[in-house]
């Protein structure tokens, strides 16, 4: 069975079965398409199609963007990997055991941080999804009240690091972090629907919530159950809201070709963003003996495969991925220089799980 036959079929059952409304799956072999196929609905209740320019909310797909922002900003000496985070944002001083240690640029990269994304809500520290009308300054001194999980550097946990990233950014560049990603990331690339705002609100996707009895529409805010127990507040309306912070952990909209480009570009090295010496750095492993999950580590913008096996995974050493909670997920192959993009509108089925496993299956499976 070829590729395109196998992909067709996993989509068409995702629909057939509720599994997804809509989404996209695109996949390039060295900038050579091989599958590009849009599908089901962007709108359910309207019955609007979904396509290559539908605009959705991009939750982590955002994160990767950010991190190589302020790779670039090295890149330019503006900033740098061992830069203390408090230099630039001095109200960001978070204690760990009574002391207070010293957190450097590539800790909020890696995740290594010390910080998280599991706040009790009393403490009124928002992490980029739901709705809220804070600015940086308020909400990472809300959070720097909070002690850290770990000290710097001993641990990873996926975490607020890059919201607090993007707030280094945008005081660095002395602008709004739209501004920096715009200017080392999405104008270079011609990613004119990439951004912290939705310019075309007639194309964006509704977001849906998987249930045991079909997906529902999440409307202004849904709360989620993860099956650990923990739940994951979710705020389509803050994309509307000029007052909630610049996110650079989950607050961009983008459509699949523009992330395409994006993803595409890092599977050919990022020439256009960094220097090659950076970007050799930057999708390496970067958290040394700190332990992920098995066959895993962290770059200094997505996972990355150092044990194919320990993994459970036919990815190549060296795969590079992630995904976005809103029903995204993405990796990128140096060695079959291979790049899989899936989107949706549906989460979280469209993140992790039997269909994004059953599409990177079936593209090993084809080559």
């Amino acid at each position: 069975m070829d590729l395109q036959t196998r992909l067709d079929e996993i989509t068409s059952t995702a629909i057939a079965k509720g599994t997804l409304v809509g989404g996209a799956v695109l996949v390039a072999q060295a900038g050579q398409t091989l599958y590009r196929h849009s599908f089901g609905l962007a709108d359910r209740e309207k019955a609007e199609e979904a396509g290559f320019d539908t605009i959705y909310r991009l939750a982590s797909l955002t994160k990767p963007m950010v991190s190589l922002t302020a790779l670039a900003l090295c890149d330019a000496g503006k900033l740098s990997l061992e830069d203390a985070v408090a230099d630039h944002l001095p109200y960001f001083t978070p204690r760990y055991q009574g002391r207070t240690p010293t957190i450097l640029i590539r800790h909020l990269l890696t995740h290594t941080a010390g910080l998280s994304y599991n706040y009790p809500p009393e403490t009124g520290v928002a992490t980029g999804l739901a709705d809220d009308s804070l600015d940086y300054k308020t909400n990472f001194t809300r959070l720097a009240a909070q002690d850290l999980r770990y000290a710097p550097g001993t641990h990873w946990e996926y975490s607020v690091a890059i919201d607090v990233l993007g707030a280094v950014v945008a005081k660095v560049t002395g602008g709004t972090l739209e501004e920096a990603v715009a200017h080392y990331v999405t104008r270079p690339l011609g990613m004119m629907d990439t951004a912290f705002f939705v310019q075309d609100k007639a194309r964006l996707a509704t977001n849906y919530a998987n249930t045991p009895t079909g997906p529902v529409p999440m409307g202004d805010h849904y709360r989620h159950r993860n099956a650990d127990g923990t739940e994951v507040l979710f705020s389509p309306c803050r994309a509307f809201n000029p007052k909630a912070f610049q996110a650079g952990g989950a607050g961009m909209v983008g459509t699949p070709n523009d992330m395409f480009r994006f993803f595409d570009h890092i599977r050919a090295g990022a020439p256009d963003l960094l220097q090659p010496e950076t970007f050799a750095l930057a999708a390496s492993p970067q958290t040394g003996e700190v332990f992920r999950v098995a066959g895993c580590k962290f770059s200094y913008f997505s996972d990355i495969i150092v044990d194919p096996v320990a993994a459970g995974t036919p990815e190549s050493v060296g795969t590079l991925g992630w995904g976005g909670i809103y029903g995204h997920s993405w990796f990128v192959d140096p060695a079959r220089e291979l790049t899989v993009l899936m989107m949706s509108n549906t989460a979280p089925a469209g993140v992790d799980g039997a269909y994004v496993d059953a599409v990177r299956n079936a593209v090993y499976a084809a080559l």
